[in-house]
Formats: structure tokens, C-alpha cells, sequence
């Protein structure tokens, strides 16, 4: 069954931000009724079939996939602020660092000190993104943190002990 104009506009607004209510007032339905409108147009199969097809089709077109957005996660979960470093202690110059460092950086700002208008020196702030937000996205995307968690805690502890640099139990 073909969409309505209207639905047709609501998956085009839903793209936008993927909040159904607002999709739903976007598209010209009655804000009274733009909660529950969008919560029923979620469930219908022919909504949904265009909502993936359309998420499929941005997909190809930006080049994101699920894969690359893991892949810039894994860089800022897994990053670690020693690379940034020269082995003297100073700070690498932006350009001279790896994609993999580089995609963990929020932010650079350098501050020059100076005295009677001469530079006397200056202070560097790196700002890395959070590591524990992209590391929860990470764990969410594997099932880490799933109520009914399949998972034994021996696998578990074994995730645990990785993290700390502890070797894994093999089984017996």
C-alpha cells in the first residue's frame, strides 16, 4: 500500500531528528494529536518499510554506515592520552598525530603568555572526548548492559580483567 502524502512527509520529517512527535506536527498533523499519530505511524509495516528504505538511501549517500560509527567510537573508547605525547614530554603538533589519536580529540586551544607585548611562552589545553560515553555506546551496541543478559560472568570477568591488563582464565 502506497503512503499518503502526509505519511510520505512524515518519514522525510522523522529523518530529520527521529523524534515521531515532532515529525508528526512537521508534517502537518494537529500538535493534540502529533504524540499518539506518531507512536501508531511508527508501527505501521509500510512506514516502517519507507522509514529503513530512506535511512538506507542517506546511508549510501553520506557514506555513514554502522560500522564506521563503531570504528570513530572504538578511536575515542580506546584512545589513550600517552599517544599525544612526544617522548620528551611535549605535545605532538595536531598534524603529526594518527587518524586513530586525532579522531579522540575534541578540541586544541593554545594560550600565549606574553610580557610587554613579547611571547614568553604558552599553554596548550587538549580536550579529548569522553571515553566512558563512547564506551557505554560501544557495550550497549554488543549487549554489554541487556537486562536478560545472556552473557556468563566468567566472560564477563574475563572482559573486566582485560581491562585491567589481568590475563584471561582459560577453561577447564
Amino acid at each position: 500500500m502506497a503512503l499518503t502524502d502526509k505519511q510520505q512527509r512524515f518519514v522525510e520529517e522523522y529523518m530529520v531528528d527521529l523524534n515521531a512527535t515532532q515529525a508528526a506536527i512537521r508534517a502537518g498533523y494537529s500538535q493534540n494529536t502529533a504524540h499518539s499519530i506518531g507512536a501508531e505511524n511508527l508501527i505501521k509495516p509500510e512506514i516502517q518499510e519507507a522509514i529503513q528504505k530512506r535511512k538506507q538511501e542517506l546511508s549510501d549517500q553520506t557514506g555513514i554506515t554502522a560500522e564506521r560509527v563503531l570504528k570513530e567510537y572504538a578511536k575515542i573508547a580506546f584512545s589513550d592520552i600517552r599517544e599525544l605525547y612526544t617522548p620528551d614530554n611535549n605535545l605532538y603538533d595536531i598534524r603529526q598525530l594518527d587518524d586513530e589519536t586525532a579522531g579522540a580529540v575534541m578540541s586544541v586551544e593554545v594560550d600565549v603568555m606574553s610580557v610587554q607585548g613579547m611571547p614568553v611562552g604558552e599553554t596548550k589545553k587538549v580536550k579529548l572526548y569522553n571515553k566512558l560515553t563512547a564506551l557505554e555506546a560501544l557495550g550497549k551496541h554488543i549487549g554489554l548492559f541487556e537486562k536478560d543478559n545472556k552473557q556468563k560472568q566468567a566472560e564477563v570477568q574475563n572482559i573486566i580483567n582485560l581491562g585491567s591488563g589481568v590475563k584471561p582464565k582459560e577453561d577447564e
